[in-house]
């Protein structure tokens, strides 16, 4: 079985008085290697800020960069070295998620197609810098099988434990959850198919208009965000749920 591990990869924190939110990726353990799931605020980043993200989204979104922060430092303190991470798997290709993806020259990149080619149309909320590394690519298109009730489809690892990509549409237009299985339990990472654990339970939360804004399509969120809410009440033994930002849920 993977052993997970959950590291804090970044913080995001706009003005003194906002909430200081995590970039709360996993490290995945198997005899075959390692996995990252999503890779959050890279060194690159750090060394080449304005260049790799720019001004604007640093400012709007609150970037910190600490070095002690980065996937890199995570794994080198757990013992692991860079290069023996072999895939990341990518919720999504907003800058706060891949800028450590350059810091992993030598992994896979598994991320849904939908995704990778609205990132490849020059919309401004991606940045093609953390691409530029031109790393290989393992593209995920037909997501007929079935998680839950949900779209999705394996990914290709040779690991011990299944993992998919789930289809979580809105954030952005290729935004997938992935689930691990863990025995008898699975471990579902949402992304930003949610900000605040409490949307799933407080209707018209006070951040659901910033998620509004950031989303691409509002409507395809909101059904992301129900269809959340029905496995939390449906599967509530099965399935162990997070998100990227909400710092109450990093342990």
């Amino acid at each position: 079985m993977v052993k997970i591990h959950h590291i804090n990869c970044g913080s995001l924190q706009r003005d003194p008085a906002s909430l200081k939110v995590l970039c709360h990726c996993l490290l995945l353990e198997d005899a075959n290697g390692l996995a990252l799931v999503d890779t959050g605020i890279g060194v690159q980043d750090i060394l080449y800020p304005l260049e790799r993200i720019g001004k604007v989204t640093i400012d709007q979104a609150g970037f910190n960069f600490d070095r002690s922060d980065t996937a890199v430092s995570k794994l080198n303190n757990l013992g692991f070295r860079e290069d023996e991470v072999k895939h990341c798997i990518i919720s999504h290709l907003d800058p706060d998620h891949i800028g450590g993806l350059a810091d992993f020259p030598q992994a896979t990149i598994h991320v849904s197609a939908v995704e990778l080619q609205s990132f490849l149309t020059g919309n401004p909320r991606y940045r093609p810098q953390q691409l530029a590394h031109q790393p290989l690519l393992k593209i995920y298109t037909d997501f007929n099988e079935s998680w839950f009730g949900l779209a999705a489809q394996r990914v290709v690892l040779n690991f011990e434990s299944a993992v998919y990509l789930v289809c979580l549409p809105g954030h952005t237009l290729g935004h997938c959850g992935i689930a691990v299985q863990q025995k008898d339990k699975w471990l579902l990472y949402v992304g930003d198919a949610y900000y605040l654990r409490d949307e799933l339970f407080i209707a018209d939360h006070p951040v659901n208009e910033l998620a509004a804004l950031a989303a691409m399509d509002n409507k395809l969120r909101l059904e992301s965000l129900k269809k959340l809410k029905i496995l939390v009440q449906a599967y509530r033994r099965e399935i162990e749920l997070f998100g990227y930002h909400d710092p109450s849920e990093f342990k």
